[in-house]
């Protein structure tokens, strides 16, 4: 007999288009959902007196959320969540599932945790509405619970991955939408003028964010004024590529991702996989390429058209590429 699901929760991945590391130093970035890949949590009934505890499938690791360290970002996530809306420890099995590569900068680690947000909140909701019945009470309205409210949760998640998260990987796969960032400021939804396709590429070599984060932070603090100019290039660029993408221009994309990408090279985010990668997209066709994300391994992205697509996909692979999504970038109707 199939287990009562008492919540689920999903959030997808997603890309920065413009805009990385710079947008940790207060510039602006750009950063669209990848709606192919996906993090699913789903709460069930779990054993009594147990306790909160996730299983994290992929992973083959189960967690007691109450044993486990304060660090561990699936407890924490969950653990966050019970305390916002005022939850007990309900002895609840939350299994977690993703499609999404991790340390890949698709914000993976962004993307569970807000599946966890979502499903805890779920099942918190119809766990008051149970009791208030029982009590003969009228039913209780779900935990408040806007996309903000999961957002700022994510984020307090996000400091045990990334240590100075900009905020971008929580504000985008929580929304699931276009996002102009701007550090410390509301995120802005941008319109998409007229879709455009990505041909996403994976190196297959794991980079946590937080090490490039990290190195990032200890160059510009040797060499402060170096960067800032770095970082004022890479804001003139984002500018630009958003301006291009409301007139529904994504062709002017194309040299403006490789001039981004020399950028992240400057700033030492690069590396030989990810250049061979970005330079073989752009023999296949694509009208141009760059790194995504963190840097150091993960992925690349290229700006293909329906015909070059097939074609620079495949010149992705013979180069080394894991695994290379096409994706169509558009404004969401929801």
């Amino acid at each position: 007999m199939a287990s009562m699901i008492l919540g689920v929760g999903r959030a997808p991945g997603k890309v920065i288009l413009f805009g990385e590391h710079a947008v940790v130093y207060g510039r602006p970035a750009l950063a669209v959902p990848v709606t192919q890949v996906q993090a699913e949590a789903v709460v069930e009934p779990g054993e009594i007196g147990a306790g909160l505890t996730i299983v994290a499938a992929d992973l083959g690791e189960t967690i007691a959320v109450r044993a486990a360290p304060a660090d561990h970002p699936l407890a924490a996530a969950a653990r966050l969540t019970l305390v916002k809306f005022g939850l007990s420890d309900p002895d609840w099995r939350v299994t977690v599932h993703s499609t999404i590569p991790i340390a890949s900068g698709m914000g993976s680690g962004a993307a569970v945790s807000a599946a966890i947000v979502r499903a805890v909140v779920e099942a918190g909701s119809w766990k008051l509405d149970c009791l208030r019945s029982k009590r003969g009470s009228s039913p209780a309205p779900p935990p408040p619970c806007s996309p903000a409210d999961v957002s700022a949760l994510v984020y307090e998640v996000e400091q045990l991955h990334h240590g100075t998260p900009s905020g971008i990987d929580n504000t985008v796969v929580v929304y699931g939408q276009p996002v102009y960032f701007v550090r410390g400021q509301p995120p802005q939804m941008f319109h998409i003028g007229l879709p455009f396709t990505l041909a996403i590429a994976d190196t297959g070599i794991h980079s946590p964010t937080k090490v490039a984060v990290g190195d990032v932070r200890r160059a510009w603090e040797g060499e402060p004024l170096r960067f800032e100019l770095l970082f004022d290039r890479v804001a003139a660029v984002v500018e630009a590529a958003r301006s291009a993408i409301a007139a529904g221009q994504p062709e002017r994309l194309g040299p403006l991702m490789d001039e981004n990408h020399a950028l992240l090279q400057e700033i030492s985010v690069s590396s030989p996989e990810l250049d061979a990668l970005v330079a073989a997209a752009r023999g296949a066709g694509a009208l141009g390429a760059k790194l995504s994300g963190g840097g150091r391994g993960g992925n690349m992205i290229a700006l293909v058209t329906e015909a070059t697509a097939p074609q620079v996909a495949d010149a992705l692979r013979a180069a080394g590429a894991v695994n290379v999504i096409v994706s169509t970038v558009r404004t969401s109707d929801t």
